[in-house]
C-alpha cells in the first residue's frame, strides 16, 4: 500500500512539472525576444530587444507576409516586414518595464510571440544611521538602518556583528525595504565594557555598498523593560508624605518618575539614583486622583530610558478644609414682627475642600444678649429661618468633609439696601455675548471712598411661581466699576440684577434687568378680564411665558377702537416696571363697545398681538356724544315736514283754480 502511495505521487509530480515546461514552451514557441546586455540595467542606459520567429512560424514561407511588432506594454513602438525585428529602447523609467512582439498576418488578428521584462533599477546607497537595541537584559539584539533611497531591484541585506574573542554573528533579508534585523542573541552586561561592532552590507544586479561599523559596548545598547507592579502607600493617611513603590530589572541605576492630576496635561517629573524601587513624594494635593508612571536607565550617561511603565491610578487621601465659604444672604419681610432670611453659599474649590464635603454647618445667632440662636447642618447650600424683626443677627456658616471643619464664614445681617445714598448710580447692562452680560455702574453719592466691595446679584425674572430661580452673585473690589457674569446665563432669558455697594454694616443697593440676548417676544400678553373701577377701566392680562419672552420685556401697549371702525386705533403705553399684570385707562366712551388687545416690547421689537377682548362701559352718555346728532335730526325732520306742508298748500290751490 506504501509503495501505492509513493508511486501516485511521483506521478503527480511528474505531471506538475510537464504542464509547466509545456506552458513554458508555448508561451514563446512562435519565436523568441532577446534583451542586450542585461534584463537589469541601470537607470539611464539603453537597451537593445530583438524578436525573431522560428522556422515555419511566420504568415507563409515567404517573410515579406510577415509583420512583425513590438509593444511597450500596451503602445506599439516598433514594427518590421520579415522574420525579425530589433530595436533599441532609451529612457525607461525605474521599476518593471513589460516588452511583448507579436505577429501581424493579412485578415487575422495579431498572434503572440514572446515577450520579456526589463528591469530598471540603481545600486544600493550606502545604509548609514545603524542603531542597534536590546530590549531587557534577557532581550535579543535587533539593529535598524536608513537604506538610502529606492533600488527598485531585489536588494539583499547583510547584518554582521562582531564581539570579543573574534565572536561573529549575521543574518541576511531579501527584501525590497528592508531597514532592520533581529539577530536573535542575547548579549550578557556580564562584561559591560566590552565592544562589538555592527555592519551593514546591501548587494543587488547593479552594485553593494556597506556601513561604516558601528561600535558600541553592551550599556549602550540594552534598553530595560518598564518598571512593574508599580504602588503607593500614604504614610499616617495624610497626602502630604507618600512612598511610591516599584520593581526594576537587576541593572537599573537611575529612574525618573513623572506625575500629575488626572485632568492637568502637565507632568511633575523627578530624576532618582539607586532608588531600589522606592521614591518619597511630598508635594501632592490632598483627595485629588493621580496618574504616575516610572521609566529606567542601566547607566547615568550610556544607554537609553526604557519604555514608561503602565500608568498608575490613585486618589490621595482626604485632609481637613481649608477654604472659606462665600456666603450671601436676603432678607424678606413678612409682617410687623417677623423677617425671613434665607443664605446662600458657593461651594469649595476642590484644593480648598480637599476631600468630599459631607454636610454645612449654619449657626444663626441674635446679636444683641445672644438670646436667640438656630442651629442647623445641611447638605444643600442654601438655608431659610423665620426670626422676630428685633434684634441683630449675625451668622456662621462652614463646611466639613471626613476629616474636620473649614474656618468659619461670619457676617452680620444688615439691610443691604438701607443706605440710599450708598446706592450705586447709572447702572446699565449690556450684552457681552451669547452667555455674558456686563454691568457697569458708577460709585454712590455718599463718601464713595469708604466702599469695602461690590457685589452683583442676579437670578432669572420670573413672574408667579412657587419656586425660586437660583440666586447668583460675585464679588468686586472697590476700584472696579464693571463685571462681568457669565454663570447661568442663557440667551433670550431677561434677569433681574441689583449692585450691591457695602460699608461696613451698611450698604445700599440699586437693581436693572438685562440680558445676554434678545428678539422681538413671539407673542402678545393675553387679556383675562376688563372690569369697570370709579369711572374708568381697569384691563388685567396674563403673563406671556417665559420662553416666548425672548428677553427682557420693556413696555406693554394697550391697544382700543370702536368695533366695526376703520380708523386707526388708540393705545396706551405702559413701562414694565409700572405693572406686569393690570393697568387702568379712562378715555373709553359709555355705550360704545370697543375692541382691545395688547402687545410686548423688547429692545429688539414688538410682538405679534394678543387676544381680543370687546367691551362696553355702561352709563350715561356724554351730552356732545348726543346733542350734534340730535339736532342733524331735528332739522332733517323739521325740513321733511316743511316740504310736504308746502307740496299739499299747492295742490289744493291748484284744485280750487281749476273750479
Amino acid at each position: 500500500m506504501a509503495h501505492a502511495v509513493r508511486g501516485y505521487s511521483l506521478a503527480l509530480i511528474f505531471i506538475i512539472m510537464w504542464l509547466l515546461i509545456k506552458a513554458k514552451i508555448d508561451v514563446c514557441k512562435r519565436g523568441d525576444v532577446t534583451v542586450k546586455p542585461s534584463h537589469v540595467i541601470l537607470l539611464g542606459s539603453a537597451v537593445n530587444i530583438s524578436c525573431s520567429l522560428k522556422p515555419k512560424q511566420g504568415c507563409s514561407r515567404y517573410s515579406s507576409s510577415n509583420r512583425l511588432i513590438l509593444y511597450k506594454f500596451d503602445r506599439r513602438i516598433s514594427f518590421h516586414q520579415g522574420h525579425s525585428l530589433s530595436s533599441q529602447v532609451t529612457d525607461l523609467p525605474l521599476g518593471t518595464t513589460l516588452f511583448v512582439c507579436k505577429l501581424s498576418c493579412i485578415n487575422r488578428d495579431e498572434i503572440r510571440v514572446c515577450g520579456a521584462e526589463i528591469s530598471v533599477g540603481v545600486a544600493p546607497e550606502q545604509p548609514q544611521n545603524i542603531s542597534c537595541i536590546q530590549k531587557g537584559e534577557q532581550g535579543t539584539v535587533a539593529c535598524s538602518w536608513d537604506r538610502g533611497r529606492d533600488t527598485h531591484l531585489y536588494t539583499e541585506y547583510t547584518l554582521q556583528l562582531s564581539g570579543p574573542k573574534n565572536l561573529t554573528w549575521q543574518k541576511q533579508c531579501k527584501d525590497y525595504n528592508c531597514d532592520h534585523l533581529d539577530l536573535g542573541i542575547n548579549l550578557t552586561p556580564a562584561s559591560p565594557e566590552s565592544s562589538f561592532t555592527a555592519k551593514v552590507t546591501a548587494i543587488n544586479s547593479l552594485g553593494s555598498s556597506s556601513s561604516f561599523p558601528s561600535t558600541f559596548t553592551v550599556l549602550d545598547i540594552v534598553r530595560p523593560l518598564p518598571p512593574w507592579d508599580i504602588r503607593i502607600k500614604f504614610q499616617n493617611a495624610s497626602a502630604s508624605r507618600c512612598a511610591l513603590q516599584w520593581r526594576d530589572e537587576g541593572l537599573v541605576l537611575l529612574n525618573r518618575l513623572r506625575y500629575r492630576p488626572r485632568n492637568s496635561r502637565a507632568w511633575n517629573t523627578v530624576n532618582v539614583t539607586n532608588a531600589k524601587g522606592r521614591h518619597d513624594l511630598l508635594d501632592l494635593k490632598p483627595f485629588t486622583e493621580y496618574e504616575f508612571q516610572i521609566s529606567s536607565k542601566l547607566h547615568l550617561y550610556k544607554g537609553s530610558w526604557s519604555d514608561w511603565s503602565e500608568s498608575l491610578s490613585t486618589q490621595t487621601p482626604e485632609e481637613e478644609p481649608t477654604g472659606m465659604l462665600d456666603v450671601w444672604y436676603m432678607k424678606q419681610h413678612i409682617d410687623y414682627n417677623r423677617q425671613q432670611i434665607s443664605l446662600f453659599w458657593k461651594n469649595l474649590s476642590v484644593s480648598e475642600a480637599r476631600g468630599k464635603i459631607l454636610h454645612y454647618r449654619v449657626t444663626l445667632q441674635e446679636v444683641t444678649g445672644g438670646k436667640a440662636s438656630f442651629q442647623n447642618i445641611t447638605r444643600h447650600t442654601s438655608w431659610t429661618w423665620v426670626v422676630p424683626t428685633s434684634g441683630n443677627w449675625a451668622v456662621a456658616v462652614s463646611a466639613a468633609n471626613s476629616k474636620g471643619s473649614s474656618p468659619p464664614t461670619r457676617i452680620n445681617i444688615t439691610n443691604l439696601c438701607g443706605a440710599g445714598l450708598l446706592a450705586p448710580r447709572q447702572v446699565s447692562a449690556d450684552s457681552g455675548g451669547v452667555d455674558d452680560i456686563v454691568v457697569a455702574w458708577q460709585p454712590p453719592r455718599k463718601a464713595p471712598s469708604t466702599v469695602q466691595e461690590y457685589v452683583v446679584e442676579w437670578r432669572e425674572l420670573r413672574e408667579g411661581g412657587d419656586t425660586q430661580p437660583p440666586l447668583n452673585w460675585l464679588r468686586s473690589p472697590p476700584y472696579n466699576m464693571s463685571a462681568l457674569i457669565s454663570e447661568n446665563i442663557k440667551p433670550y432669558i431677561c434677569y433681574e440684577i441689583r449692585v450691591y455697594a457695602l460699608s461696613g454694616d451698611q450698604g445700599g443697593c440699586s437693581s436693572i434687568l438685562g440680558n445676554s440676548k434678545h428678539k422681538a417676544p413671539l407673542s402678545g400678553p393675553n387679556i383675562n378680564a376688563i372690569t369697570k373701577e370709579k369711572g374708568s377701566i381697569l384691563i388685567s392680562w396674563n403673563s406671556i411665558p417665559a420662553q416666548e419672552q425672548m428677553g427682557c420685556i420693556l413696555n406693554y401697549r394697550i391697544y382700543w377702537k370702536e368695533r366695526d371702525s376703520d380708523s386707526k386705533p388708540q393705545l396706551c403705553e405702559i413701562p414694565y416696571r409700572v405693572s406686569q399684570n393690570s393697568y387702568p385707562i379712562n378715555s373709553l366712551q359709555p355705550r360704545v363697545t370697543y375692541v382691545l388687545w395688547m402687545t410686548a416690547l423688547t429692545a429688539a421689537g414688538e410682538s405679534s398681538q394678543g387676544n381680543e377682548r370687546e367691551f362696553c362701559l355702561q352709563g350715561k352718555a356724554n351730552w356732545k356724544v348726543f346733542v350734534a346728532p340730535s339736532i342733524c335730526i331735528a332739522i332733517t325732520m323739521v325740513g321733511i315736514f316743511s316740504m310736504r306742508y308746502f307740496r299739499q298748500k299747492r295742490s289744493h290751490n291748484c284744485r280750487w283754480t281749476g273750479s
